[in-house]
């Protein structure tokens, strides 16, 4: 098998349409549909269920696009690692953050790693913590800043920072009226409440309220941290979510959740048996120095 006739079928696993396929790859498709066939007979096996207009692919089907994005991507790093020893350290390293106070954790990392290493560039991808967990299976990034609990048997990890989570309400709510700047637990219970989808932050929020004797009276889970804003200040609810999700706003009112076990911990974390490109492993070990400082 060779690496491009692997591109090939990927391309067509993906598009699950030759026509497509073809167009994607800027060529005919009798060439592509002969090199699919030709890859099947070397196999001997079926990888695709023709259909009238689409593809399926089969058991072996999936076992090969999986290895076979394993092994171009192992393909691509192999060709920047050697890039980078016969140019120099250079290359694009990808990086998703996830929303809070990870960009600005990370904003230092960023600058410091390309003052030592000016031909390096990032690409940023944001998300929540699950978006960016499933960009690292995918590889469309190996490095990340997320929320924690992960899953300690696939990813590598260490702690980078912390924040507390606070209650966001709109202005004309009764709590924002009280004129402490912190919101107990307790005040929260009977209120309708928007919080983030991730199930181990739904999981801990119920722990809060399991620990007042009360549960949570959720009316709402959302990614994204402006529509929880919007929702809140219409008051729909009171948000819960990291303090820097605060979106400035007239109409809305901030309170820090108070007790030290209600902060959220922000860690970065790689793939375990994934290899990784020397540039990404000299910015793993730049960052740890930053973070032990």
């Amino acid at each position: 098998m060779e690496l491009r006739t692997l591109q090939y079928f990927v391309t067509v696993a993906e598009e699950l349409n030759i026509t497509r396929a073809a167009e994607k790859l800027h060529m005919s498709q009798p060439p592509l549909s002969a090199q699919i066939k030709n890859l099947e007979t070397e196999l001997d096996t079926v990888l695709f269920i023709r259909g009238k207009r689409t593809l399926k692919l089969t058991e072996p089907g999936q076992l090969l696009y999986r290895r076979a994005k394993d092994i171009l991507s192992l393909a691509d790093r192999t060709r920047s690692e050697i890039l980078s020893m016969s140019e120099g350290m250079s290359g694009t390293i990808a990086v998703g953050l996830v929303e809070g106070i990870a960009p600005d954790i990370a904003a230092e990392w960023f600058a410091g790693f390309m003052q030592l290493h000016q031909n390096v560039r990032f690409r940023i991808l944001d998300g929540s913590t699950d978006d960016l967990l499933q960009k690292l299976r995918s590889g469309i990034v190996s490095l990340a800043v997320i929320t924690s609990p992960c899953d300690h048997s696939l990813l590598h990890s260490f702690h980078v920072g912390e924040e507390h989570m606070s209650a966001l309400m709109s202005r004309s709510h009764p709590l924002a009226a009280v004129m402490d700047r912190k919101v107990r637990v307790a005040d929260l219970v009977g209120e309708n409440l928007i919080v983030p989808s991730r199930k181990a932050l739904i999981d801990t929020i119920y722990k809060w309220f399991k620990d007042v004797g009360s549960e949570p009276k959720i009316v709402c889970e959302m990614d994204s941290y402006l529509d929880a804003a919007a929702l809140a200040g219409r008051n729909v609810g009171i948000s819960i979510y990291p303090t820097t999700a605060y979106i400035p706003n007239d109409n809305l009112v901030s309170k820090e959740i108070a007790g030290s076990s209600k902060k959220l911990e922000y860690l970065f974390v790689w793939r375990k048996g994934q290899p990784l490109p020397v540039i990404e492993e000299r910015f793993i070990d730049f960052v740890k120095q930053m973070v032990m400082k």
